[in-house]
């Protein structure tokens, strides 16, 4: 991601700008993890700039998981909490919710205005692929491996559920793998 460029390349490196002007900055496209979300937090927002660490795809048509900017405290690597009318849930592989505090798969069990309605001339593939009957054929498959905070209620974005190791029966994201890597001294 360019936050990891920008920490490795003297270059692209934010002491080299004067950002003076910056009242916030944001992340999208991928889950950061808490070690870069730190790095971002000082040296591009000189730790007095909120960071709206966002959630939403392509296919969600907006934001649906985003802190509000100077009302949602935030934490490093979790993007918070959905927007209002946002019905985001962590459920387990039957659609079932799972506890606050367990990993699982992140799902919206309500419409939303901007939703995807349809893969063009392929009804069937949408089904399959946005509302699968593993989970009951209600619920808005995101394919992202989810846990909630248990004591906030924060959503934290593991990675893509086709991008996790199984270990022992636990299973990896790789936003997991990359902060234990990146935290470990070499």
């Amino acid at each position: 991601s360019l936050i990891k460029a920008a920490e490795a390349d003297d270059k692209v490196h934010p002491k080299s700008y004067d950002l003076s002007s910056l009242r916030i900055i944001g992340t999208v496209g991928e889950p950061i993890n808490p070690e870069a979300w730190m790095w971002y937090h000082k040296h591009v927002g000189q730790e007095r700039c909120p960071i709206v660490d966002t959630w939403w795809q392509t296919e969600t048509g907006g934001h649906m998981i985003t802190p509000l900017p100077g009302a949602t405290p935030t934490v490093p690597g979790s993007c918070t909490l959905p927007l209002p009318g946002i019905m985001a849930a962590v459920v387990d592989e039957t659609g079932q919710d799972v506890p606050n505090g367990q990993g699982g798969i992140l799902v919206v069990k309500r419409p939303w205005p901007a939703m995807i309605r349809t893969i063009w001339g392929d009804p069937e593939r949408f089904k399959k692929s946005y509302y699968p009957e593993e989970l009951g054929g209600r619920l808005y498959l995101a394919g992202d491996g989810t846990v909630r905070d248990k004591d906030t209620g924060y959503f934290t974005i593991m990675g893509r559920i086709d991008d996790v190791l199984n270990v022992s029966g636990h299973r990896l994201g790789t936003m997991e793998i990359e902060s234990a890597l990146v935290s470990h001294e070499l």
